[in-house]
């Protein structure tokens, strides 16, 4: 095939050559995918005679009009028949075969396109992965044809990979090069694009290179693609890449070849490759008889019965979709409504004229960065808004100095404060004098406009906060987990698609007639809704009105999960940049049946609750204590850095591994120097260490790193008594699970090895194990401790994209064990645990612990095919001793002559003992920590889950994140002997893991000093039930119920943010 040409727009229209054709019909190909249109027109010897690839942005059927006549037009130039050409059309496509009925041409399946194009031209190709605009499909072709493509979800494709470049501000070929300067890659999810922002932005607001998290977002493509869709099976042999993003992004193909390890030989990249299954359509047309109109039309259509066929696609009927009341039925609604909010003004003070104290609150938001002036009356003096272009420290310096130009003499920043997610950030750059939790600095901001402030929602650009309030103390804080369909990015990648700004897309939508039903899906579910939607006939007004609805149902249904809408109370505040939209706030309105406040600096509620808690908190500086003899009010003035430090301002950035535990994790530290920050002389110098799990990898250069000042709950504690010494548990119990226990030496192990993965239950029985092994002769060999590269190494034998991540990891720890030569590896499955509490009414494992070896065994090749290796994985009933015996011995006497019914029965007996042992230890490891903080005046948290959340990769680090806050940690199993549950309780009692969950809630639900948060594992299904029930027994007591979801993407931003909310609260 000769080359089309592309430019970096991914358009493309090329004549190869003049043909001399002899009216035999030329064969053309017609993709319509979910992003773009692909037109291939094929002459007699196969040679490409036109080929187009152009975005349709949801205007399907006008993109077709204009490029199938684009083709005619070229065509007729150089075929001797001209408009007289016959032609063979088919049609394939996500969006093919509604076209396929308008234009009563054939419609052919992709994956039939797909491979007769594969056979015809690369036929040596084993393996296809295509990915498209909205479509990710693997294809196998040894041993007969197997695809696997993406469901419902557009995670890893080429919408997902447009979104992330517009988190950097550039586009998919920008992403392109910046990607070929990438040093490092960091851990990205790529479910979707909502989800993946929430890794992305961190890196950005935390000052990581642009390229390597370019590099980073296409190793998601890979990861994703893999994991999500080989579902197990290996990609082996020639591997061929089609599509669209990996035709024309050299970079996404590259993370693919590293990633699978394939040679230059079986790396097939074909010409064209973006056309591919435009060209298989094209080869399958060559018989395909069909007649288009008029009763003496030709068995093929010509050239001009096909032009004047195409204006079926203007009048094709459209099939009716449902649709939602309009936000305002007439112009004299939409007055109303804007008279009422016109009066929602702040404060507005005038900065030319002002003296004095000021105070300065920035906002370092996960797409924005605001700014906010205040007087000591809280008016408004100055204000900015701008996004953060992947750069947010560049942006708030440009922000200072112009802030400076124009403050007044008389003027001095008496304090400043900064929340949001570059807070620290901002402390350690600029010299920001403390930060603040940002759900608190917008409860500041609600309640001085609505004193006694009821219920407060702020839309940001991802991010979704609900805070209750009661009395004036905030009763509950829900945040949305890690999907932000409901917030204002969802709109804007909406607006983008359509071609429209956000403001235009928002002023459509208040007089649309008939807003389209579109539920409440996330972003790149929504994408094929919408183009459902335009397909059937809506029109962008009613699509723009429908997302509103959309918005504020998934935040008021799915995130706040209101029951009635009488449950929100009757004074309600607005805010977050995605309420300036008024289309939503009509929404709100018309879904929640109440009228609210919103400011009008609704997008800046962050920066003007911080600058109230600066003055705040510049009062309670000035404030002489009562004993002082000088009662005067003390000068107090903000450490901000100055216009001229800001001018010598500089940063460099350093990647460093850190080496002070096994985590080793990858430290990007920022070093911010001026001259003379704070006041002093010479050049200063700061660091700020982002990326480390623990507090261990913040102490690289501790002399001169700044102190997150938002700490303030460790500051409060004695200083005699440093809160680094408060109790971990986690760590605790760790190191007695695994480090207590140690492996015969190799003489000293007559039976051999014995492999044991790292997993599921045996973060529970291993003691039990470990003793039974070592008892009997074995010498234990234990999987090593979970990392990410742990779990890259499984990820070719993952089944099943949904599974909890603890479930995947599994995979590569059997990995591990197998390439370390273990020839005999037990991982029993365990339907029930002991029962520990007599008023439950069943004790059973989950699904997923008592199954998953079954799993493994039939998903890793070496397992299934290896004759040499003994993989055993018994059902066993570990509750009852006696009967345990029996079928240890039933399962090992056949392989393991020297072996008695006798030694085995012994083994367990001395097993069964060490594993009471181990659970009594814990449960008095928590009972000391109690009566420890009860001591010291100290308060703790509960980390609650199941015992393999006690995994470091698992928990990414929560546990030590909330330790390094100044509190202690404790495990559920630790406490939940102290608790009792009052029943009968709203859910069936029968699993043991959860039985602890609703203990230990009982038990923290009587302590002043304690608080619960929740882990639960993505797609752990049975959660949807814990996590209401625990919720229901903190509540009881007026604790704030705290959940943590978490998979294999780390980012301890969102949980911090969690857990100083719940301190603050």
């Amino acid at each position: 095939m000769a080359v089309v040409d592309a430019d970096k727009k991914f358009s493309s229209i090329k004549l190869i050559k003049p043909v001399d054709d002899s009216m035999r019909p030329i064969r053309m190909g017609i993709d319509v995918g979910s992003t773009t249109v692909k037109v291939v027109a094929l002459g007699d010897n196969n040679e490409l005679l036109y080929g187009a690839y152009e975005r349709h942005r949801a205007d399907i059927r006008n993109t077709i009009i204009t490029v199938v006549n684009n083709c005619f037009d070229k065509l007729e130039k150089v075929l001797p028949a001209g408009e007289k050409q016959t032609l063979s059309v088919k049609v394939t496509g996500s969006g093919g075969f509604s076209v396929s009925q308008w234009l009563n041409i054939p419609f052919i399946q992709e994956v039939v396109a797909a491979t007769t194009a594969v056979r015809k031209l690369i036929p040596q190709t084993d393996v296809v992965i295509e990915l498209g605009g909205e479509d990710a499909k693997i294809t196998y072709f040894r041993g007969g044809v197997e695809q696997r493509m993406n469901g419902t979800c557009a995670g890893g494709t080429g919408a997902f990979i447009d979104q992330m470049a517009a988190l950097l501000e550039t586009d998919a070929s920008g992403l392109n090069e910046l990607a070929k300067g990438a040093t490092t890659i960091y851990p990205i999810a790529a479910r979707c694009g909502v989800f993946a922002k929430t890794d992305v932005q961190p890196l950005i607001n935390e000052g990581a290179r642009r390229e390597d998290i370019a590099a980073s977002i296409f190793q998601a493509v890979v990861s994703q693609t893999i994991s999500g869709l080989a579902c197990g099976k290996p990609i082996r042999g020639h591997v061929a890449f089609l599509g669209g993003p990996l035709h024309f992004l050299d970079q996404l193909r590259h993370r693919f070849v590293v990633t699978l390890k394939l040679t230059e030989e079986e790396t097939i990249v074909p010409e064209n490759s973006q056309l591919f299954v435009a060209s298989g359509a094209a080869y399958s047309a060559e018989r395909e008889v069909h007649c288009v109109t008029g009763e003496n039309a030709s068995p093929f259509p010509t050239i001009a019965e096909f032009r004047d066929n195409l204006k079926n696609l203007v009048g094709a009927e459209m099939q009716e979709v449902q649709r939602l009341e309009p936000l305002f039925r007439n112009q004299e609604e939409l007055d109303e409504f804007n008279e009422r909010h016109a009066g929602e003004k702040a404060l507005a003070g005038d900065l030319k004229s002002a003296k004095g104290p000021v105070f300065l609150g920035l906002d370092a938001g996960s797409t924005t960065t605001k700014a906010v002036l205040t007087d000591t009356n809280g008016a408004i003096l100055w204000r900015f808004y701008d996004v953060n272009a992947g750069n947010p420290v560049d942006l708030a310096v440009r922000v200072l100095k112009q802030l400076y130009a124009i403050l007044p003499k008389d003027c001095y920043i008496a304090r400043a404060v900064s929340t949001g997610y570059g807070e620290a950030l901002f402390q350690a750059a600029l010299g920001v004098d403390s930060g603040e939790v940002e759900t608190i600095t917008h409860y500041r901001a609600a309640d001085f406009f609505v004193p006694g402030v009821e219920f407060l929602l702020d839309i940001g650009g991802q991010d979704m906060k609900c805070l209750r309030m009661k009395d004036g103390a905030i009763t509950s804080i829900q945040l949305n987990e890690a999907c932000s369909s409901g917030c204002g990015s969802f709109l804007d990648n909406f607006a983008r698609t359509m071609g429209m700004t956000v403001q235009e897309f928002s002023k459509i939508a208040l007089l649309a007639p008939k807003p389209v039903d579109l539920g409440t899906r996330c972003t790149v579910f929504m994408n094929s809704r919408v183009k459902q939607a335009q397909k059937e006939g809506a029109t962008v007004a009613d699509i723009s009105a429908g997302l509103s609805y959309s918005v504020i149902k998934n935040a008021l249904f799915k995130v706040i999960k209101l029951r009635k809408a009488s449950d929100i109370g009757s004074k309600v505040v607005v805010q977050g940049g995605t309420f300036n939209n008024d289309a939503v706030l009509r929404a709100f309105e018309k879904i929640a049946g109440v009228n609210v406040f919103r400011p009008d600096v609704a997008g800046l509620m962050g920066a003007y609750g911080s600058a109230l808690i600066a003055q705040d908190q510049w009062e309670d500086l000035r404030r002489p204590k009562p004993d002082d003899p000088d009662q005067t009010p003390k000068f107090v003035k903000s450490g901000i850095a100055t216009l001229e430090q800001l001018e010598s301002f500089k940063v460099d950035l350093e990647l460093r591994r850190c080496g002070k535990c096994s985590n080793n994790c990858l430290l990007t530290i920022n070093t911010f120097s001026t001259d003379g920050v704070g006041g002093g002389s010479g050049r200063a110098v700061r660091k700020f260490v982002t990326g480390n799990r623990c507090e261990r990898g913040a102490e690289l250069g501790k002399d001169d790193l700044v102190v997150d000042a938002s700490n303030k709950e460790a500051s409060q504690l004695d200083d005699s008594e440093d809160p680094k010494n408060l109790p971990n548990l986690f760590d605790w119990k760790y190191k007695r699970l695994f480090n207590y226990y140690v492996p015969l030496k190799p003489e000293n192990a007559p039976m051999g090895d014995v492999g044991i993965p790292r997993v599921l239950n045996m973060y529970e029985n291993y003691p039990l194990w470990f003793t039974f092994f070592t008892k009997l002769g074995f010498r234990v060999r234990l999987s090593p401790r979970s990392s990410r590269g742990i779990y890259e190494k499984g990820l070719e034998t993952i089944p099943s994209e949904s599974v909890c991540y603890p479930g995947k990891i599994s995979h590569g720890h059997l990995e591990s064990l197998l390439a370390g030569g273990c020839r005999f590896i037990f991982y029993p499955c365990a339907p029930y645990e002991k029962q520990e509490d007599a008023g439950a009414g069943n004790h059973y494992n989950c699904p997923i612990v008592t199954s998953y070896p079954e799993v493994l065994r039939n998903n890793v090749d070496r397992v299934r095919q290896d004759g040499n290796l003994l993989f055993m994985n018994p059902f066993l009933p570990i509750y009852d001793k006696v009967r345990l015996a029996e079928r240890l011995a039933e399962e090992l006497l056949p392989h393991f002559k020297a072996l008695t019914k006798e030694k085995i029965k012994d083994a367990v007996d001395e097993a069964w003992e060490e594993q009471e042992k181990f659970k009594r230890d814990v449960q008095a490891a928590g009972e000391e920590a109690i009566e420890e903080i009860i001591r010291r005046g100290a308060n703790g948290i509960v980390l609650a889950g199941r015992p393999y959340h006690l995994d470091p990769e698992i928990n990414h680090g929560i546990p030590e994140m909330i330790h390094g806050l100044g509190l202690a940690v404790f495990t559920e199993d630790s406490v939940a002997q102290l608790g009792a549950i009052e029943r009968p309780l709203r859910i069936i009692d029968q699993w043991v893991y959860h039985n602890r969950l609703y203990r230990a809630a009982a038990f923290v639900s009587e302590m002043p000093n304690l608080e619960l948060v929740q882990l639960t594992s993505f797609g752990c299904g049975l959660d949807a039930v814990t996590t209401d029930q625990v919720n229901d027994i903190l509540s009881g007591s007026d604790k704030i119920y705290t959940c943590l979801k978490i998979d294999e993407v780390n980012n301890l931003g969102a949980a911090r943010i969690r857990i100083r909310s719940l301190l603050s609260a």
